[in-house]
């Protein structure tokens, strides 16, 4: 339980942000949700922003920010290709100046604080499946690397703390999550499919569909970052937090089809530049350190993820702006 705790998420108006800050309050924490709303909304954090303990401050990490709290959750960073892509510069800047900002902040404090980094730290991997003691196969100049590479530094910079100012770091690796409050515009395989067919539009696979990904819901993914958190000083990470059921895209294509019961076709497309083929988290240190393992099977966490989507899609202003491939 997190009685009478005051802690600060970045990006906690965003997808994984939002399930967070939402957890945090009901086990009583006192939340200050900080994001800039690049990829986060308001209506993410709605049924919060009523709640006595639950404080929401329109602020970019790029730049200080000074509060007293006692846990950091650094969630603040675009995460789908689409997103990070938009503006690379921004992307790196966020990764590393908001890694930066958010340190001082911990040093100054004294708080415990907690990377949200990425399985994108390996890259296109040629071990499988990826351990932490894995380096990685990242290419720094390409497409991706905005992305993958201000992950890295920002892991860089949490360790050169621990090292220099003894800070009470905790790093995650987060493999593909998915749930409900993804943006359905963000380009990931999860929400672009059930997206597509929800609106019986092609569903659009980037290559041949055999390569493949793990995919944890969010509920079960916010419950390894809250268990992480909750670890002894010596317990740093960095730590796998994902699902190591693997599927291709060419099974979660079908799988979506089949439970939106939609007449959608599949369609292929060329796939684009550092595509990783592979992506399966070896989870044995989750096991271990956290005693966590993911509960939520594929099937039904999309039944839920499909339900929130229709929901969404009942906005028919929404469903005009949405940039999904058409027919």
């Amino acid at each position: 339980m997190h009685l009478e705790k005051r802690i600060l998420v970045t990006g906690g108006a965003g997808f994984l942000g939002s399930h967070l800050c939402e957890r945090l309050i009901k086990e009583g924490a006192q939340v200050l949700c900080v994001d800039n709303f690049f990829t986060g909304a308001r209506r993410n954090v709605e049924s919060l922003l009523e709640h006595k303990n639950f404080e929401l401050i329109r602020h970019d990490v790029t730049f200080p920010l000074y509060v007293e709290v006692d846990e950091i959750y650094n969630l603040a960073c675009p995460a789908s290709p689409v997103h990070y892509q938009h503006d690379p510069v921004q992307t790196i800047k966020t990764s590393v100046h908001g890694a930066i900002n958010m340190l001082g902040l911990a040093k100054r404090v004294n708080a415990k604080i907690l990377q949200a980094s990425t399985s994108e730290v390996y890259g296109d991997p040629s071990v499988h499946p990826q351990t932490e003691e894995y380096w990685g196969n990242v290419n720094p100049i390409g497409i991706r690397a905005c992305y993958d590479e201000g992950k890295r530094c920002a892991e860089s910079l949490f360790f050169a703390y621990r090292r220099q100012n003894n800070l009470n770091i905790k790093v995650a690796r987060i493999f593909n999550t998915y749930g409900p409050r993804m943006h359905p515009n963000d380009g990931r395989v999860v929400s672009n499919f059930i997206v597509q067919a929800l609106l019986g539009h092609n569903i659009t696979i980037y290559g041949d569909g055999a390569q493949t990904r793990s995919f944890c819901y969010v509920d079960d993914l916010v419950g390894g970052l809250i268990s992480l958190m909750g670890t002894t000083n010596d317990v740093t990470g960095p730590v796998n937090i994902g699902n190591p059921d693997e599927f291709s895209i060419l099974e979660l294509a079908s799988s979506v089809v089949s439970l939106t019961g939609s007449s959608s076709q599949i369609i292929h497309k060329p796939l684009p530049q550092d595509d990783p083929r592979q992506r399966r988290p070896d989870i044995s240190k989750a096991k271990q350190a956290l005693s966590w393992t993911p509960r939520t099977k594929l099937k039904e966490g999309l039944v839920q993820t499909i339900a929130y989507f229709e929901s969404l899609l009942s906005d028919q202003d929404l469903r005009a702006s949405l940039n999904v491939d058409q027919p």
